[in-house]
């Protein structure tokens, strides 16, 4: 029988903050377990980690039970002791959702209760009381969540990197897999080089479909990328802290909300719309193989005859900066076109079933000798510490078994 080299025991795919947690779980769950991580971009978390507003989620939105309910309020708790012990800034400051109009108020007494089911603090707001934490704010209603905060999440990502003791590779574009389940895997790099594992972890985010079916798993979903545009606030004054609308329970998206970071600046946004690439953070960034492959997927075109009128609406405050004030105004009525700055955008990578059904969850499935992360969009930085230890739990079973 062949004696196969392996350059280590589990190869992680994708340099973000999932991957690198997933590493860093890893490594100290099974002390001498040899980890590779595979990064295309020269360093980590240059895409979702790198790209989002750094706010440490409390997982008041998320339905009780799912997984994102539980590792969200789980990782937020986490992520600030992991803050703290590392000195990476970070602040508890408590967030705002703020009813602007009637038929908002059930939805906001909803969040109530889901935050109670939860198990997070949440506090019920009157317009004078609303005043007091935000005097430019305008609302019928609002809550306070007091365990939202916000950290450097790319400062997270690199400490989880070396903390991890892995191996990064960064620069290592994968290119092709090849899966044998009697012996592991071997992975070929744009640079070619060759590297083999006894198992294999998808983290790639934003082409985590790929990878899966690269690895010879069809993983039954299609990551569909929207970018999500960013302005700066030229009057940071106007806000004191975290203020969002009350969102559309629909959709996985939170609106257009005011994020003070942990630099003093406040980002407002993001929007919602298709990208023409997976990595499109700007309408100028067109790849057409990418572009006809996710229109190729029959579940792209189901979501868009189902929430049409809510894509013009994205796509409308996408192209005129007038439609993105005005719903800024929603909430924080002072403010001025000339007050918003373009900032970076970022890109959601999100699941989409051949049904039309946007995926809700995190979502992790199994192949032979592979575990892949398929759904992890926000609050995914929030819960990363949580979901890296399933992850690894779910690679070192793998292990375990062959």
């Amino acid at each position: 029988m062949q004696v196969v080299a392996y350059d280590c025991d589990v190869l992680v795919v994708g340099g973000g903050i999932v991957g690198l947690s997933t590493a860093y779980a890893i490594t100290r769950s099974a002390p001498g377990t040899r980890v590779t991580v595979l990064e295309k971009e020269p360093g980590p978390a240059r895409h979702q980690t790198g790209r989002n507003s750094g706010v440490i989620h409390s997982g008041i939105y998320y339905r009780p039970g799912s997984l994102k309910a539980r590792y969200a309020v789980r990782g937020a708790a986490e992520m600030t002791k992991f803050c703290a012990e590392y000195g990476i800034a970070h602040a508890v400051t408590g967030k705002l959702i703020v009813a602007t109009e009637r038929d908002e108020l059930p939805r906001l007494h909803g969040l109530v209760q889901r935050g109670r089911e939860n198990g997070i603090p949440v506090r019920e707001l009157g317009t004078a009381q609303l005043a007091e934490y935000e005097p430019e704010v305008r609302g019928l209603a609002a809550i306070h969540v007091g365990t939202t905060g916000i950290c450097d999440y790319t400062a997270v990502a690199h400490r989880l990197g070396e903390a991890s003791g892995a191996e990064l590779r960064y620069g290592a574009e994968v290119v092709r897999i090849d899966r044998r389940p009697e012996r592991g895997v071997a992975v070929l790099t744009a640079r070619g080089d060759v590297v083999r594992g006894r198992a294999l972890v998808n983290c790639a985010g934003l082409y985590c479909d790929e990878i899966a079916r690269m690895t010879g798993d069809e993983p039954e979903v299609r990551i569909v990328p929207f970018r999500g545009e960013y302005y700066e606030l030229a009057r940071p004054d106007l806000v004191r802290g975290l203020v969002y609308p009350v969102p559309d329970p629909a959709f996985p998206f939170l609106g257009v909300h005011l994020t003070r970071g942990i630099d003093g600046g406040v980002h407002v946004g993001p929007n919602a719309v298709p990208a023409l690439a997976r990595e499109g953070y700007d309408w100028g960034v067109v790849r057409p193989r990418e572009a006809l492959a996710t229109a190729a997927w029959p579940g792209v075109w189901r979501m868009g005859r189902r929430h049409w009128r809510y894509g013009a609406g994205e796509l409308r405050r996408s192209v005129s900066k007038g439609a993105f004030v005005q719903a800024v105004r929603r909430l924080l009525p002072a403010v001025r076109e000339t007050d918003l700055v373009r900032a970076d955008a970022g890109v959601r990578a999100q699941a989409v079933l051949r049904d039309g059904g946007l995926v809700d969850d995190f979502l992790i499935r199994e192949g032979a000798r592979a575990v892949h992360v398929l759904n992890a969009p926000s609050p995914a930085a929030t819960a990363s510490l949580p979901i890296g230890r399933e992850v690894a739990r779910r690679a070192l079973e793998v292990l375990e078994t062959r």
